[in-house]
């Protein structure tokens, strides 16, 4: 999973500029799903959907540094390593604190007590992981930013390092200290290949939740990847740079799959977290064609890139247009491997199973998906979105098909569907709060 990156940061969907040739092969080879979503507009909310298949707001989950993975959850780390995998973290977490003695990130040390929940302690073997955002080059050290600069520059040799503030963690009280210069996702991918190795070596299966922090702010590009980029401020030559730092560790790891023999059949998925930072027309990130960006509950900041490829059971390349979520992840891949969780049963998952769709025998969703952050809310549904902006008193409706950039507010218009759909949307905002009152539990 990329942090921040837009719908339209990528070749495959029409970057004009962007260098993403490994997304590129996936969307050629694999499953593209055009309309996939992430389930919050912001990171830490996404996050919590992808391991739980349930939406953020049942966990207290509701906006990024806020909550955090609760023991009661039940999360795919901890259902595989039941079932005989060996799992694995690298990355980003941001679904807790990681340390309840050194203050550092946003929330670490005693200020963040009570929200200490590390991945060893919800079902990760292995670890690599922040608590929060780091520069993506470089990422224990403040990168440098001119007074008169759109972004930040890597610093060059011999300039004097200030410690931005974040650790990379690998267990209870252990930061990394070694092979933390230079990118950020080349990093990250340097634990998470080794990790890889062994579980094949040792015949285990695995799981390697990758969530890189590209091109979250503060971005930064090392001097190869921004020189690809010439001519372009620094705020987007970086940007840009990094986002192709970050597809070339894409590309590795599928080069190590083939080499260990496994790519056919493992299961490879990417998504972001949410749209792309800033506004347009300042920021480089680009939702595409679709309205809103980070923090929004329109089209441009929840629909996002999504791919799979498994060549072992999709060896054809496929176009999904049905809407899918992160909050699919989990329950697709129990599905898969015919895992059952009768404590999973018995409360609301908001994820639903896309073999269907991946199998071709369904084309439609058969439930909207719901969505909350702050005052917005939404329910999208296979042709059309109900959104409110300020939790009811005023009401969008949309049709996606005909007008995916949600151009034409047809509420005025459509008065009965509009309250049809109020009544679903309405019945899964009771469901979360009950679920966040404790009722799951």
């Amino acid at each position: 999973m990329a942090d921040d990156l837009g719908w339209g940061d990528t070749g495959y969907n029409g970057h004009p500029v962007l260098r993403t040739p490994n997304l590129d092969q996936m969307a050629r080879e694999g499953v593209r799903f055009d309309r996939f979503y992430s389930a919050g507009p912001v990171c830490s909310p996404t996050r919590a959907s992808c391991v739980t298949g349930r939406h953020p707001f049942r966990q207290g989950i509701y906006t990024a540094n806020a909550g955090h993975l609760k023991p009661e959850e039940i999360d795919l780390a901890e259902v595989l390593k039941e079932h005989g995998y060996t799992t694995g973290h690298f990355g980003k977490w941001h679904l807790g604190t990681l340390t309840q003695e050194v203050v550092e990130s946003n929330r670490g040390g005693p200020r963040g007590r009570a929200h200490y929940s590390p991945p060893w302690e919800n079902g990760f073997d292995a670890c690599f992981s922040t608590e929060a955002k780091v520069p993506t080059w470089d990422p224990m050290v403040k990168p440098v930013k001119e007074a008169d600069a759109r972004g930040w520059n890597a610093l060059a040799a011999g300039l004097p390092r200030t410690a931005y503030g974040t650790h990379y963690w690998e267990g209870p009280g252990r930061m990394a200290t070694a092979n933390l210069e230079g990118d950020d996702s080349r990093i990250i991918m340097d634990r998470a290949i080794p990790f890889i190795r062994r579980a094949v070596e040792a015949g285990d299966p695995f799981l390697a939740v990758i969530w890189f922090h590209a091109p979250h702010l503060p971005v930064v590009a090392g001097p190869e990847y921004a020189a690809l980029y010439p001519g372009q401020d620094d705020y987007t030559r970086n940007y840009y740079g990094a986002i192709t730092a970050l597809d070339a560790q894409v590309g590795r790891l599928r080069s190590e799959l083939r080499e260990l023999g496994v790519e056919r059949r493992t299961m490879l998925w990417f998504c972001s977290d949410n749209g792309p930072e800033g506004q347009a027309g300042s920021a480089p990130g680009t939702a595409g064609p679709f309205r809103g960006r980070k923090r929004s509950l329109y089209e441009g900041g929840v629909r996002v890139p999504g791919l799979l490829v498994w060549p072992e059971r999709f060896p054809e390349p496929r176009v999904i247009t049905t809407p899918c979520v992160t909050s699919d992840y989990l329950p697709t891949v129990l599905d898969f491997l015919g895992v059952k969780v009768p404590a999973l049963e018995r409360r609301p998952v908001d994820g639903l199973s896309l073999v269907p769709w991946l199998e071709g025998r369904v084309l439609k969703r058969p439930s909207a998906i719901g969505f909350q952050s702050g005052k917005q809310q939404a329910w999208t549904g296979n042709r059309y979105k109900l959104y409110t902006p300020d939790a009811g008193r005023t009401w969008e409706l949309y049709d996606l098909q005909d007008d995916p950039a949600e151009s034409r507010n047809l509420a005025q218009d459509e008065p009965d569907r509009v309250q049809s759909m109020q009544a679903g949307l309405q019945d899964w905002l009771n469901s979360c709060r009950s679920s966040d009152e404790g009722a799951d539990y």
